[in-house]
């Protein structure tokens, strides 16, 4: 089935068989990125901006490498280095990026539904990095993609997300992405972070921790977004620890074989201790590489690759 998408917006958007296309391809790249020569001419002579106008270090170094492992050339810049800080609309940042004949921008921002406002203006691909509260799509491709590694298919497999599930893209994308492929997901949290609207996205809501943690295959944590939130989620931080940080004496609660996943930043000693973050039950690691791969994939199909097309380099 040929890719046909030019932007990469949400995951909410994609139906099972497009999520299975991109980690399809992610596979093939995961292998390249495992051999000697990892660079690929995929996208040789095409010029991808890195847009990222809200701070960031997994994902916008994920993002460089990714291009320059395809053989792009790579121009990145932030909020401080752009004319933003002069009272430049995004609209016009963009266009002048396009004006300047970039192929690709790929867009970080701090507004809801950014990139939907740019791929409707722009006649090259936007790819989502991160809008607001509302998605971060190769985020919770990278998840699932880390979790389908480890636990094969993904269909009847119980996540457990835990934290801040309000302000946090990276659960909501991670919800579309896992309910799409036939996981029981339940998160967990306090109720003023995980509010029970959350039920009509086909998901458990639950405000007990051992509850919830019981058979779970998967734990992923989130930081709490300070950046997004106003005051009075809960009364501290060390009252959301004393309540929801999964420390050594909790994760007896989880099943030997369960992994342990955080999207990053993790703020040790608050969601989860340091010992569980370093323990071998952690994929916090693997996941970050293979952001790599998933970013790789999805530059590739949005440059309009197709994913049965890729081919490894020659060593």
């Amino acid at each position: 089935m040929p890719w046909h998408r030019k932007h990469f917006l949400t995951i909410e958007e994609l139906n099972h068989s497009e999520i299975e296309q991109v980690l399809a391809t992610t596979g093939a790249f995961r292998r390249i990125l495992d051999r000697k020569v990892k660079k690929v001419p995929a996208l040789r002579g095409k010029t991808i901006v890195n847009l990222f106008l809200e701070p960031s270090t997994r994902t916008r170094i994920s993002f460089e490498m990714a291009a320059k492992f395809l053989s792009a050339d790579v121009i990145s810049f932030d909020a401080a280095s752009s004319s933003t800080t002069k009272g430049e609309t995004l609209r016009d940042t963009a266009q002048n990026i396009q004006a300047l004949n970039a192929d690709m921008i790929v867009l970080r921002h701090s507004a809801s539904g950014s990139p939907l406002y740019l791929s409707k203006l722009l006649h090259i691909p936007v790819v989502n990095a991160g809008d607001g509260a509302h998605e971060h799509p190769t985020q919770a491709l990278l998840d699932v993609f880390t979790m389908q590694e480890k636990l094969g298919s993904l269909k009847g497999r119980k996540v457990v997300i835990l934290g801040d599930i309000l302000f946090s893209r990276v659960a909501r994308s991670n919800i579309h992405a896992l309910t799409k492929l036939g996981a029981d997901v339940t998160i967990v949290g306090p109720a003023t972070l995980v509010p029970r609207w959350f039920e009509s996205l086909n998901v458990k809501v639950s405000h007990h921790l051992r509850t919830a943690l019981a058979d779970a295959d998967v734990v992923m944590l989130l930081r709490i977004q300070h950046e997004r939130q106003a005051a009075g989620h809960f009364p501290s931080v060390g009252e959301y620890t004393s309540m929801f940080g999964l420390n050594q004496a909790r994760a007896e609660w989880i099943k030997p074989d369960a992994i342990i996943m955080h999207p990053g930043p993790i703020n040790r000693g608050v969601e989860i201790d340091s010992a569980l973050a370093d323990s071998p039950r952690s994929v916090i690691l693997e996941q970050v590489t293979n952001g790599i791969a998933v970013r790789m994939a999805v530059l590739y199909l949005c440059a309009g690759g197709q994913p049965e097309h890729v081919t490894a380099p020659v060593e």
